[in-house]
């Protein structure tokens, strides 16, 4: 007999082409007037378009996210939202500006509105990490959960392919560890199974066609299920392991994520079988591992952590630091094991 508890997460989301006009009325809604805007250096005309949109409902704009949201850059946004007097955040972009959003908001508690124009999912969860000293922590706190999120398909028109593929696979990395999470239950079940389903559908069209509107919507509608099972429950090892690598050796997150997850997946297929079976269906593939590996291949995705730049050389620290406070996972984490894991990885051996 099946028992689970399921707790939903206070957030008002918009979702369809052209949702971006609403968003002055958002910031209205929600009794705010000076919203900072944030993006990546490499996404401020976005932000500088938003900044124009808002006129004089924008505080200013700060434009220097960067993945893993070291400290450094927390604390300098953090002190820009203070001098302007900033009432809430407007993040425009992936998990880089959503996350230095929440750094905004865990210590001053300023609302966000988040415009995501990846496929990251952060901006349905309460979970914030924080890079300092080459380490990346994170916690769970409902301050950081954006109040309102804008999914419009047309600002992913302009997401390249390689970047909609790998950030699609970061996605599909939290419907698959939502699958065997601790705190697994069957709404959220549901949920990941389809996000799994309606990006393996949409992310090949995605890659083939970049300006095809059905399928960028698609794909957005798969990274919001994402998202939602994400903030739902708990991880497993592979996120353990993708924030040991992203934090510590400062690799590409969505590439990263990529990589690693047909290798997790089959170190947990003994022992997850329901849910093994469930992501193959939703892959339409034999196994879950090789499913998603085929899939990585498919859309031209990097399948080795050699070719993300990590060396031969760091792999033993990589596993004695992922084996260091480990995430729960339904196989015991042995050193051995993710060492054995990692090599794979890093080699990009078919699972």
């Amino acid at each position: 007999m099946r028992s689970f508890v399921y707790q939903s997460a206070p957030a008002r989301v918009i979702f369809g082409a052209g949702s971006l006009d609403k968003l002055p009325d958002e910031i209205q809604k929600l009794g705010a007037s000076k919203a900072l805007v944030l993006s990546t250096p490499e996404q401020r005309q976005s932000g500088v378009d938003v900044v124009v949109r808002l006129h004089a409902r924008a505080a200013g704009l700060f434009d220097r996210a960067v993945m893993h949201v070291p400290i450094e850059t927390a604390e300098a946004a953090r002190a820009e939202a203070k001098r302007l007097g900033a009432d809430c955040c407007v993040a425009v972009g992936g998990g880089s500006t959503t996350g230095l959003a929440k750094a905004i908001a865990l210590v001053s508690s300023l609302p966000i509105l988040a415009v995501p124009t990846t496929y990251a999912g952060s901006e349905m969860t309460p979970i914030w990490g924080i890079t300092e000293g080459g380490r990346k922590s994170t916690g769970r706190d409902l301050r950081v959960l954006p109040k309102t999120v804008l999914y419009d398909p047309c600002l992913t028109l302009t997401m390249p392919a390689m970047l909609s593929a790998t950030s699609g696979m970061n996605s599909i990395a939290h419907c698959v560890e939502a699958l065997y999470a601790q705190e697994a239950n069957p709404i959220i079940s549901l949920m990941a199974e389809e996000g799994i389903r309606a990006f393996a559908e949409s992310l090949p069209v995605v890659v083939k066609e970049p300006a095809n509107l059905e399928a960028r919507s698609q794909a957005l509608y798969a990274a919001w299920l994402g998202g939602m099972v994400l903030g739902a429950v708990g991880m497993a090892l592979h996120h353990k392991l993708c924030h040991t690598l992203g934090g510590t050796y400062n690799l590409p997150h969505a590439e990263t994520h990529t990589v690693v997850l047909p290798h997790a997946v089959a170190y947990n297929a003994e022992a997850a079988p329901e849910a093994m079976s469930r992501i193959a269906r939703a892959l339409g593939a034999g196994s879950a591992a090789e499913g998603l590996y085929h899939l990585a291949l498919r859309l031209g995705a990097p399948t080795s952590l050699a070719a993300l730049g990590l060396k031969a050389g760091d792999l033993d620290q990589a596993a004695d630091l992922a084996v260091q406070n480990p995430y729960y996972n339904p196989r015991p984490v042995t050193r051995d094991g993710i060492r054995a894991l990692l090599q794979n990885a890093w080699e990009g051996r078919r699972p």
